[in-house]
């Protein structure tokens, strides 16, 4: 059990899966769960599996994706969507980085992050229903890539702000987690969907790489909500990605 204990803390920090009964987090444990971010998002991808198949046993692909993506979200407690808003509402405000920090701290959302957040779940749903036969492969990569990208934008970007979270975060994330991360990462792509995941991953750190370095023009750094956002976006780009190569090789 106590090997289990980062994971656990992964999963409570990151799901709302029903884990009261189990050993409480501690700050030391949080720290060390942050090897285990991409295995949270496998396991979500796990979860909605079942989901997913006896949605389309009984009504077809277009009501197993809506309830996949309904699903998904309550599942991450809408954590990453709240970011996603919160980062559209600030950087598309055209403020002054100050400003922009101040909007995203604020707890109303703004017509910028409802339509964020409405793209990104309409992208999510016509993906998956696009996604075939492959809809369990790309069910199980997006979300573990989405929590990846979490770790990468930590280590390879600034902080724009010091929030005790993000700071205590940065400073634990080692070599050594990032190696332990993108291994997993890397081999759990590969197992589930072979080249085609594993270009995947290289696409989905390709664009989040693009849009944190515009980020951190416009804010000084990144924060907790352009992580969320990050991991928003690079879900529905490995879906995307998962279903386009799946076309190109009927092609």
């Amino acid at each position: 059990m106590q090997l289990l204990l980062p994971f656990i803390a992964a999963l409570r920090f990151m799901t709302t899966l029903p884990l009261g009964w189990l050993p409480q987090n501690d700050d030391q444990t949080m720290l060390r769960a942050l090897p285990w971010f991409p295995a949270v998002g496998l396991t979500i991808g796990l979860v909605l599996l079942p989901l997913g198949w006896l949605a389309g046993q009984l009504w077809g692909s277009l009501t197993s994706a809506a309830l996949l993506v309904v699903a998904w979200a309550l599942l991450s407690g809408g954590l990453h969507l709240d970011g996603l808003s919160d980062t559209f509402d600030g950087i598309t405000s055209w403020r002054p980085r100050e400003r922009k920090l101040e909007i995203m701290k604020d707890s109303h959302i703004g017509a910028m992050g409802v339509n964020a957040i409405i793209a990104v779940l309409l992208l999510k749903f016509a993906l998956l229903a696009e996604a075939g036969a492959l809809w369990w492969q790309a069910l199980l990569i997006a979300p573990l890539l989405g929590r990846w990208i979490t770790l990468f934008s930590m280590a390879a970007f600034p902080l724009a702000s010091s929030s005790s979270l993000g700071r205590s975060f940065r400073d634990h994330l080692r070599p050594r987690t990032m190696i332990i991360a993108s291994g997993f990462a890397a081999a759990g792509t590969i197992v589930i969907a072979g080249m085609a995941g594993l270009v995947t991953m290289l696409l989905v750190a390709l664009v989040a790489g693009l849009l944190a370095t515009w980020w951190t023009r416009e804010l000084g750094g990144l924060t907790g909500d352009t992580y969320g956002a990050l991991c928003e976006i690079s879900e529905v780009v490995a879906l995307a990605s998962l279903v386009a190569a799946a076309r190109v090789a009927q092609l």
